[in-house]
């Protein structure tokens, strides 16, 4: 397979640093007895000479990931439904304080940002892809489009609704290959003094804490304030403000604005200045995380095994799409984790992505309790041990793996 590849922002050239093998769609969960249906890609990561940006080798086509039934649902942590809400307070406190203002979402799923601007009246849009969850948006009063953000679409906002004060996507930017047509909507329906926000993982922190699993076939790119800056700069745009996140594992909030629209807030320099002496895109930097991800998995692999050969049962928490990343690289099956819990119902009953390890309801959890449980979900780990206390009680321990492999 080739080690380098076009990248989708300048068009430099992107080198290989990773290749995690023959990967499954992560959140594609399998319906017994039609595993021959399943889709699978090289899933390898590589970071452009040019512009730095890390990216995905090889672009799985949307379609596959974002339709009907696509299961993953904002509103299902209350760790997120907080994050949501103060989120929109915010934008309310700050970008939305105009006589008539206007908010756009792309990627809005089931429209948990957007719920609370609509209950303090302020005319907004969710543009949804995936229909299911759109559908959970419309249901809350939230107006919906179903359809994938690019710039035709931004055309037809502007000639119905006017410019948007807000252009707003959580967890969903990085996720989208083509950014030169996003970028080209976004300017056509942004307004002069408005702003385009946006939040997704944080390739320090992915590397800081090996976390891997963030790598899966719906992030496409893999954000860093350099590489960011870069970007919005090819396309027209100016980087004004970032600040760091603890959701999902360390995020960044970026703000964009038309060029001298804004003067561009400390911490953008800030953040570019600890990227830098970090070193993070610089060949050995990203070498030295792949050599972390390797020693990961033989670890978990050791412990996991050991647990199965003492007569120990494992038991998976939360069966997130990272989850597939860490499940099919290191080779995980039934044989060493009995079955996945999760509170999705469109995932229960139904088998993890390559690996067909059985998911479950929350109630087998404790149906009854298993000498471990390893924690997929380790991004609300708090939130999860605070309700499983009894679990702990029983005498059960957790097996996690970020930032290493340890049992609590």
């Amino acid at each position: 397979m080739p080690d380098t590849s076009q990248c989708r922002v300048c068009s430099g050239t992107v080198e290989q640093f990773f290749d995690f093998g023959r990967q499954p769609l992560a959140d594609a969960f399998v319906t017994p007895g039609r595993a021959e249906e399943e889709f699978f890609y090289r899933m390898a990561v590589g970071a452009c000479r040019t512009c730095t940006m890390v990216q995905l080798m090889e672009e799985v086509p949307r379609q596959h990931m974002f339709h009907e039934d696509y299961p993953y649902v904002s509103s299902g942590s209350t760790v997120m439904r907080a994050h949501f809400e103060k989120t929109a307070e915010r934008l309310l406190d700050t970008e939305l304080t105009g006589p008539d203002p206007f908010v756009v979402e792309f990627g809005c799923n089931d429209g948990i940002m957007l719920k609370t601007l609509a209950d303090r009246g302020v005319r907004h849009l969710g543009v949804e892809p995936s229909g299911g969850v759109a559908d959970m948006a419309a249901a809350k009063g939230i107006r919906v489009r179903k359809t994938f953000f690019e710039e035709s679409v931004a055309r037809d906002i502007v000639a119905a609704d006017g410019h948007a004060d807000v252009i707003y996507a959580a967890n969903t930017f990085s996720h989208i290959a083509y950014v030169d047509d996003i970028f080209r909507g976004v300017r056509e329906l942004l307004a002069p003094t408005g702003v385009f926000v946006f939040e997704d993982p944080y390739f320090l922190e992915i590397v800081e804490r090996t976390s891997f699993d963030q790598i899966y076939d719906e992030h496409f790119y893999f954000f860093a304030v350099r590489s960011v800056q870069e970007m919005a700069a090819r396309h027209g745009l100016e980087l004004v403000d970032v600040e760091r996140l603890q959701v999902h594992g360390g995020e960044v909030r970026y703000t964009l604005a038309h060029p001298g629209a804004r003067t561009p807030s400390p911490a953008v320099g800030e953040l570019l200045a600890e990227e830098e002496a970090r070193r993070l895109t610089h060949p050995d930097t990203l070498r030295g995380f792949g050599e972390s991800v390797d020693r990961t998995r033989e670890r978990l692999l050791a412990l996991l095994r050991q647990i199965r050969d003492e007569g120990g049962r494992v038991v998976g928490y939360g069966a997130t799409a990272k989850s597939s990343t860490v499940i099919n690289y290191c080779g995980i099956g039934p044989d060493l984790v009995s079955f996945i819990c999760d509170t999705t119902p469109a995932k229960q009953g139904k088998l993890t992505p390559g690996s067909h390890i059985p998911v479950r309801e929350p109630g087998a959890f404790a149906d009854p309790y298993p000498d471990y449980a390893l924690l997929f979900a380790w991004n609300h780990a708090d939130e999860i041990m605070a309700k499983e206390r009894e679990f702990r009680q029983a005498g059960g321990r957790w097996i996690r793996y970020v930032p290493e492999v340890r049992v609590d």
